[in-house]
């Protein structure tokens, strides 16, 4: 009978016998691949990271533009709203001072309509009229609103005065004005009402 023994001796022979004829492993080739390996996945997550951080950093741009656009927006608004303000100060009451002006010529109408007898007569009620009138002169300016008065002689401004009518008037220049109906008035730098005058054709 076979000895047990003895067959595991010989496979064990065996075995060393055939790994004795396998070549021998290069530890310094295994840890060159390794290390190549290694390398290779780092040089992927840095390119992830770069492709990140470019990423974060476009975003951080967009971000920003976005950011300045809003900012000058917001700045553009409030002063428009500044403006606004100011000129719904200056100019929010043009409607009810064109509507005075009205009451200013029929004052300044009746007090220059007055003659000499009934300035003695009616001399309380005219001084009511002439306190009136100053009293809404006072108003007036005190809201800016300035009276435009050419004289017989000034030149006719287009930008200021209206033309009511033409007349060759003689010893006068043509454009010269030689009556005034009725005074203009500004309202701080706007033209509330022209002057309205008469305009001298006369070529000579």
């Amino acid at each position: 009978m076979a000895d047990p023994k003895k067959k595991d001796v010989t496979d064990l022979e065996a075995m060393l016998s055939s790994v004795g004829d396998a070549p021998p492993v290069d530890i310094n080739a295994l840890s060159d691949a390794a290390d190549a390996e290694d390398a290779a996945q780092d040089r992927v997550q840095d390119a992830a990271l770069l492709e990140e951080i470019e990423t974060l950093r476009t975003e951080r741009d967009d971000m920003r533009d976005r950011f300045m656009r809003a900012l000058a927006d917001a700045e553009n608004m409030r002063k428009r709203a500044d403006k606004d303000r100011r000129e719904a100060e200056s100019y929010g009451g043009t409607k009810l001072a064109r509507d005075l002006l009205p009451v200013f010529d029929n004052l300044s109408r009746a007090l220059a309509a007055a003659s000499p007898e009934q300035r003695e007569t009616d001399k309380a009620l005219l001084e009511g009229v002439e306190l009136t009138l100053r009293e809404l002169t006072n108003i007036f300016n005190k809201h800016g609103i300035t009276q435009i008065a050419p004289q017989k002689g000034d030149r006719f401004d287009p930008q200021l005065h209206q033309a009511m009518f033409e007349a060759p008037l003689p010893d006068t220049k043509a454009g010269e004005i030689i009556e005034v109906m009725a005074m203009g008035f500004m309202l701080h730098d706007r033209l509330l009402r022209p002057a309205q005058v008469g305009v001298s054709s006369n070529p000579g």
